[in-house]
């Protein structure tokens, strides 16, 4: 089975993303993470660019982890003995190739380019370490300069050639092409390094190693300059699971090895980000949760499972859920609950749902257990037909309830400090004296302004008769309400039974 290396450039590439600057406290940690994950070689930085460059490269190339440590150099001999001092095992020679490149950025001309290369390759070569050369702007470079060039290093004893698309202006079809054509000019082993700016990295990545590369440069989370680069988690899945293609990536720690190169950064990946977002292996849809809870590759890819990556297959729930899935979700949380009361709790779920409230498994847990603390219609004391609450800018707070009590109807109102005060005054007064609320305890289940209120009542009557019930709503109003009647009728209940 063929393998294909992975080179990770998470510390280099990745940090030159703007808004991300790692301390070499965090460089150390990301470097310690991505040699447990499994990754060949570690590009640690550039050594050159500054102090603190030079000393973090310096660490992690102290720590003797199992992958190789690489730094980045100019054709300058001045950065490659930075690089070489900073203790690594590989130094990455680059130099512009590309027309614009070499007319914009460099003062030699294109036969000093290469002679040039071939001195700095050579030297890197003299001084015992491992030497990689990069045609910076390759995929813009003109395909002979390019072979002439790859060609002279190769004559040098260059250990890998890196054919980066620095730019993100390959497409996956043009890239097979060029990579399948230098593979045929070349013996030395082929690396590439590809930019998203078409949001093409990954699937350039891909049809170069199909076309022959040895070596997949990336980053985690693929992040990196402007749009980034190719996902290190993407190109390994596909490899491994559409391909059948080894690396020597350990896939259960993809993971949590993203959330960590996250946090440090504090670079958040979006909840659809392929293989490693928090939707991923999510599924709020009805038929397709039902198709998953079933068989998870009806609406799954069967060659890619949540736990390859050390992720989870989590079922939302939403306006789209169904019944299956709900019953599923409480079955699996040791709820049991009847078909009536599976009804309530789906009606709820879909009417928060059409609100555009994201239903939690804690939403979703309380408004079981209210609904199954709840009375049946037949049982019930109080029964509420109708509620209105009034309050504003200088109006008094006021209730006004129609009900039937004992099947008598009747009509209460109340005023109070606050629209919750009135309704829970006017609840009291429509069951007459003797009842009052001992305690009222309001808490938020999730966050946000569209969170759902969760209320605890205790009710008391003058005979001590103690009952405690919850209500739960985004509105904090109707919540309370709810409770405090549910409450009462259990409490009006209970007297009846008593007398």
């Amino acid at each position: 089975m063929r393998t294909v290396k992975i080179f990770d450039t998470t510390l280099r590439d990745g940090e030159q993303m703007p808004g991300v600057s790692l301390p070499p406290v965090y460089k150390v940690q990301i470097a310690k993470a991505l040699d447990r994950l499994g990754v060949d070689v570690i590009e640690a930085g550039f050594p050159a660019i500054s102090k603190g460059e030079f000393e973090a490269v310096k660490e992690i190339s102290s720590l003797d982890l199992r992958a190789e440590i690489c730094g980045l150099a100019r054709i300058v001999k001045e950065d490659i003995d930075s690089a070489i001092n900073a203790g690594v095992d590989i130094v990455h020679v680059f130099t512009p190739t590309s027309r614009i490149q070499v007319e914009h950025t460099l003062k030699l001309s294109r036969d000093e380019i290469v002679e040039r290369s071939v001195e700095c390759v050579e030297y890197v070569k003299s001084q015992g370490l491992k030497c990689m050369f990069s045609a910076m702007d390759a995929t813009r470079t003109e395909l002979d300069y390019l072979i002439r060039i790859y060609k002279a290093v190769e004559d040098a004893k260059v250990d890998i050639i890196n054919i980066p698309d620095t730019v993100g202006v390959a497409t996956p079809f043009k890239f097979h092409e060029l990579v399948k054509k230098l593979r045929s000019e070349l013996k030395v082993l082929i690396d590439v390094h590809c930019h998203n700016d078409f949001g093409l990295a990954v699937a350039n990545s891909y049809s170069a190693v199909l076309a022959g590369a040895d070596e997949v440069q990336v980053t985690v989370n693929g992040i990196g300059e402007r749009a980034g680069n190719a996902s290190l988690e993407q190109v390994v899945m596909i490899l491994h699971s559409i391909e059948g293609i080894k690396t020597n990536i350990k896939t259960e720690l993809l993971f949590d090895t993203s959330k960590l190169v996250e946090r440090l950064t504090g670079v958040k990946m979006p909840p659809n980000t392929p293989i490693i977002g928090e939707n991923a292996f999510s599924h709020e849809s009805g038929i397709h949760a039902h198709g998953v809870i079933k068989e998870s590759s009806t609406f799954e890819p069967g060659v890619l499972k949540p736990e390859m990556v050390g992720h989870r297959r989590r079922i939302v729930i939403g306006k789209h859920a169904g019944r299956f899935q709900i019953k599923k979700m409480l079955e699996d949380a040791g709820y049991l609950v009847d078909e009536s009361s599976l009804n309530k709790i789906f009606e709820k779920v879909k009417e928060l749902g059409d609100k555009g409230k994201k239903v939690t498994d804690r939403d979703l847990f309380t408004i079981t257990e209210i609904v199954l603390g709840e009375l049946k219609k037949e049982e019930k004391v109080v029964s509420v037909d109708e509620i209105t609450v009034i309050t504003g800018n200088k109006i008094t707070p006021t209730a006004v309830i129609n009900a039937e009590v004992f099947g008598e109807k009747k009509v209460a109102s109340a005023i109070g400090v606050g629209p919750v005060d009135a309704s829970l005054k006017a609840v009291t007064q429509l069951v007459g004296g003797g009842v009052h609320i001992r305690e009222f305890k309001l808490d938020a289940i999730s966050g946000g302004s569209d969170a759902i209120a969760e209320v605890y009542v205790t009710v008391e009557d003058d005979k001590g008769n103690v009952f405690t019930s919850r209500g739960a709503a985004q509105d904090i109003v109707m919540a309370s309400f709810d409770a405090v009647i549910n409450a009462v009728n259990y409490l009006l209940l209970m007297r009846r039974r008593k007398s």
